[in-house]
């Protein structure tokens, strides 16, 4: 089996690391790739990820006959039904199934007929109606989000009129804006596999998406996250039974149910768990911090996907948790700093070849005349791993200033909340 993971983001090197640690796969490709990617598999550097054309014929040309997305745009594109519509066996959501991320109106009106608890919401198309609503609510918190798919989970969560006027207005230029009311609680990312006959939850993570350590801030793509969160058996089951279970039996009676990955964005509030958003892809960086837990292979997981026996798969995980931090560009996210040269990473932890130490994944980055180099905002990814998130979180910051370059920065709280009184 020759496998291609599209990509350059360190979700993807993740993945990408997943696959390479499997003994079922003759050889693995990543296109575009980084970096990171370039140590463990072959980049196609010169292949468009999001091209179905380029794809396929990179799939003709090397044999590739599986190709794996994770990532957001190469679905928008049509990658998937592209491929299967020529033999090509791939992992991903094919068209028909964004609107449940595409569309975040739809995926409301879609939960409204499910039971799937959510917060209110409405859909403004304009500056007039969104500015009269909240002069109708004065002080009361609001989160505004695009309603169309973000490479990033961009958005404003405010009580401040002007504050959510100004960010309204930016995102009205070219879409409509989806309001939701603020609810408080624990943000708990839950990442599916899901086939025609069910589901296999991976480890559940927490997201840290603000760019300060009080959770203020910017809001950005994620700046890091903790695996697992110790949910109770109760907790478990309010999730399962009225968030994970209703949406998929709901995807099947509207068909467009799907065989791939299903993320669910959930906040833990006092009155249960609410849903906040879907993805039909893989969380950034979620992703960093399970990828290193999972036992299994990630090709028999695949496998069982495609048997439509994945709700009956044992998957193995570790017994350790990881708090992956995110080390960034100065300007992240509103206007990150390229260009600038990473100092040599040590090779004991640059290729993550030792248990006992922390994981690498490289995001915006890449090899420009020799050297490392940023080319976005969040560029690598630090996993710490330890026998409990106390033990990750030293190991992560232990090493994470390793990571040198001018402007590079990272939030220094990443898991505390769960270890402080």
């Amino acid at each position: 089996m020759k496998v291609l993971v599209l990509g350059s983001g360190a979700k993807d090197h993740a993945m990408a690391w997943l696959f390479s640690q499997s003994k079922l796969i003759d050889a693995l490709f990543v296109a575009r790739g980084n970096a990171g990617t370039a140590s463990i598999a072959k980049n196609l550097p010169d292949v468009n990820p999001s091209s179905p054309e380029d794809i396929y014929r990179a799939c003709v040309d090397y044999g590739i006959d599986f190709v794996f997305v994770g990532t957001e745009a190469p679905l928008v594109t049509g990658v998937i039904d592209y491929l299967n519509a020529r033999g090509i066996d791939t992992f991903g959501a094919p068209v028909h199934a964004l609107k449940l991320e595409d569309d975040r109106y739809f995926a409301r009106n879609f939960t409204s007929r499910h039971n799937i608890p959510m917060p209110p919401y409405h859909l403004f198309a304009d500056e007039d109606s969104l500015s009269s609503y909240l002069k109708r609510h004065p002080n009361e918190s609001f989160v505004l989000k695009r309603n169309a798919m973000a490479p990033s989970r961009i958005m404003v969560d405010s009580n401040d009129y002007d504050t959510l006027m100004t960010f309204g207005k930016g995102i009205l230029k070219t879409d409509k804006l989806l309001l939701e009311n603020h609810v408080d609680g624990l943000p708990v990312t839950l990442t599916v596999f899901v086939d025609n006959n069910g589901y296999m939850m991976l480890p559940s993570c927490s997201d840290y998406t603000k760019t300060e350590e009080t959770d203020e801030g910017s809001a950005t793509g994620g700046m890091g996250s903790i695996c697992p969160v110790p949910l109770n058996q109760s907790i478990r089951k309010q999730i399962e039974d009225h968030i994970i279970a209703p949406t998929l039996y709901g995807m099947r009676v509207e068909r467009f149910a799907y065989k791939g990955v299903l993320t669910f964005s959930v906040i833990l509030t006092k009155e249960g768990p609410f849903l906040v958003d879907y993805h039909v892809r893989f969380n950034d960086p979620a992703t960093q911090a399970i990828v290193p837990l999972i036992r299994s292979d990630i090709v028999e997981i695949l496998d069982a996907m495609k048997n439509d026996t994945v709700k009956d798969f044992h998957l193995e995980v570790s017994t350790d948790s990881t708090v992956a931090v995110v080390v960034a560009s100065a300007g992240y996210p509103d206007n990150p700093k390229v260009g600038k040269i990473l100092d040599p990473i040590p090779n004991v932890i640059g290729h993550n070849s030792f248990s006992n130490l922390p994981m690498l994944f490289y995001g915006a980055v890449d090899v420009i005349d020799g050297r490392i180099t940023t080319v976005g905002g969040r560029n690598i990814t630090v996993v710490g791993i330890g026998q409990n998130i106390i033990q990750a979180n030293k190991q992560a910051y232990q090493y994470i200033d390793a990571i040198k370059f001018e402007g590079a920065w990272y939030r220094k709280d990443i898991g505390n909340k769960f270890f402080e009184n």
